[in-house]
C-alpha cells in the first residue's frame, strides 16, 4: 500500500508540474501575442500553439483530475447498492473508464504513428506527431491512476461508504 502511495504522490506531481508549466506557457504566449499584435509585429504561430498547449493541458488535466478521483467516480451509486452489488459495480466501472481510455491511447498512438512526419502549417519545425502526443500518453496515464486509486474505490465499496466529493461538500457548506 505504501508503493501505492509513493506512485500516487509521484505522479500527482508530475501531473501538477505539467499542467502549472502548461498554463503558465499558455498565459505567457496568449498575453505577447496580444501586445505584439497591439504593437503592429503579430506572430503567426502562437494561436495554433496556444490551442495545442490548451489541449495538452485538458488532457493531462484530465489525468490528474482522475488521480484525484475527481472524475466519473459514481460513489453514490455504488454506496447505496446492495452489498453484493458494491464491488462489481466498481470494478464494472473500472474496467469501462480504463477500456475507454485505452483505446483512445491504442488509437492516439496509431494517430502520431501515421501524421507523426507532418508538419505544423505555421511552424514547420515542430511534427504533428509532437503536437498529438498529449493524447496517447495522458490517455495512459489516465488508466494508471484508474489503477493507482483502485484499492481505495474498492475499500469504500466494501464499507458501503460513499466517497468524499470535495466540490459537494463546499456548496452544501456554503448554504
Amino acid at each position: 500500500m505504501a508503493f501505492l502511495q509513493s506512485a500516487r504522490r509521484l505522479l500527482r506531481g508530475a501531473l501538477v508540474t505539467v499542467g502549472v508549466s502548461l498554463l503558465f506557457a499558455i498565459a505567457v504566449l496568449v498575453a505577447a501575442g496580444v501586445i505584439l499584435r497591439k504593437l503592429g509585429t503579430p506572430i503567426g504561430w502562437y494561436d495554433e500553439v496556444a490551442g495545442i498547449l490548451l489541449a495538452w493541458l485538458t488532457w493531462y488535466g484530465a489525468a490528474l483530475a482522475a488521480l484525484e478521483r475527481a472524475h466519473l467516480g459514481m460513489p453514490d451509486l455504488v454506496a447505496l447498492a446492495p452489498p453484493g452489488l458494491r464491488v462489481p459495480l466498481v470494478l464494472l466501472r473500472a474496467a469501462f473508464v480504463c477500456g475507454a481510455m485505452g483505446l483512445i491511447a491504442w488509437f492516439g498512438w496509431q494517430t502520431v504513428a501515421i501524421l507523426g512526419d507532418e508538419r505544423l502549417v505555421t511552424l514547420p519545425w515542430l511534427t504533428v506527431g509532437v503536437s498529438q502526443s498529449a493524447i496517447p500518453i495522458a490517455a495512459a496515464l489516465f488508466v494508471l491512476a484508474e489503477l493507482l486509486t483502485l484499492p481505495e474505490r474498492l475499500a469504500e465499496a466494501r464499507r458501503g461508504a460513499a466517497a468524499f466529493d470535495r466540490e459537494r461538500v463546499s456548496v452544501e457548506g456554503a448554504r
